[in-house]
């Protein structure tokens, strides 16, 4: 089974994503894929900042905000048209996206890399299309692995999250967030890592989590909850709440 990926082919999912990115804040939040770094820089604590994966980048904010702080980052998204628009980011020096509104009405949208004190980060990141499932050798040796928002997306997130500890450097970190939104049209209900009745006993996300990661992984701190709103259109927002788990890896 392959990851579907049509949804996320999608222009208006386009925008939406580079609107989630790159564009206003709604309902009072902040942006989630800045929060979501600054929450992973707080806990790298001193540690080496050389080289950072940025898995599941989506339209790559949150792989440029790490390039702030890392030598090098790596983005990578099963999207080509995601990594598309990342690549055309970072020559283009902006996002152009046309934000759905209102039925057929949209309005077009421009964010610079500049504006966003981002130009100097963006020549310190490579986007790349890839199966998060399935990575290619050279992506290794990192001191952050950052899941932003993907687990739930995965066909395979326990193979995913069982192998990851070999791209990740001693005490390097994992940090996952996700709202453990479980959809079969994403992942088989075999493959949920939690969410149903286990030996009678409600069985979480985050229960699934420390059963696959604990062989080569601490937990940090205790998990907290990040905010976010896609917006779809001028009048209809997603707000969700993600799960923010922070991960050790464990001296081989």
């Amino acid at each position: 089974m392959t990851e579907p990926s049509g949804y996320y082919e999608d222009n208006n999912t386009l925008a939406q994503y580079l609107e989630f990115h790159f564009g206003e804040s709604w309902h009072g939040e902040a942006n989630f894929p800045k929060e979501l770094v600054g929450a992973a820089m707080d806990a790298m604590n001193g540690r080496a900042t050389c080289r950072a994966l940025d898995i599941g980048c989506a339209v790559g904010r949150a792989t440029l905000e790490l390039a702030r702080y890392f030598d090098h980052v790596d983005g990578v998204d099963y999207s080509e048209t995601f990594v598309s628009k990342c690549k055309a980011l970072v020559r283009d020096g902006a996002a152009r996206y046309a934000r759905p509104e209102e039925g057929e009405l949209v309005s077009y949208q421009e964010r610079s890399l500049s504006g966003l004190g981002l130009t100097e980060a963006a020549r310190r990141v490579a986007f790349h299309q890839g199966d998060a499932c399935n990575l290619g050798n050279d992506y290794r040796d990192y001191d952050l692995v950052l899941a932003g928002n993907l687990i739930d997306r995965l066909y395979k997130p326990a193979r995913f999250l069982g192998q990851i500890h070999e791209r990740l450097n001693d005490l390097g970190l994992l940090v996952i967030a996700s709202p453990y939104t479980w959809l079969e049209e994403y992942t088989p209900k075999e493959e949920w890592l939690g969410g149903f009745m286990k030996d009678g006993q409600p069985y979480t996300t985050l229960d699934g989590l420390k059963e696959v990661l604990s062989p080569h992984f601490r937990l940090l701190a205790e998990p907290r909850s990040l905010p976010f709103v896609i917006r779809e259109t001028c009048n209809k927002f997603q707000h969700s709440f993600s799960e923010l788990t922070i991960w050790e890896k464990r001296p081989e």
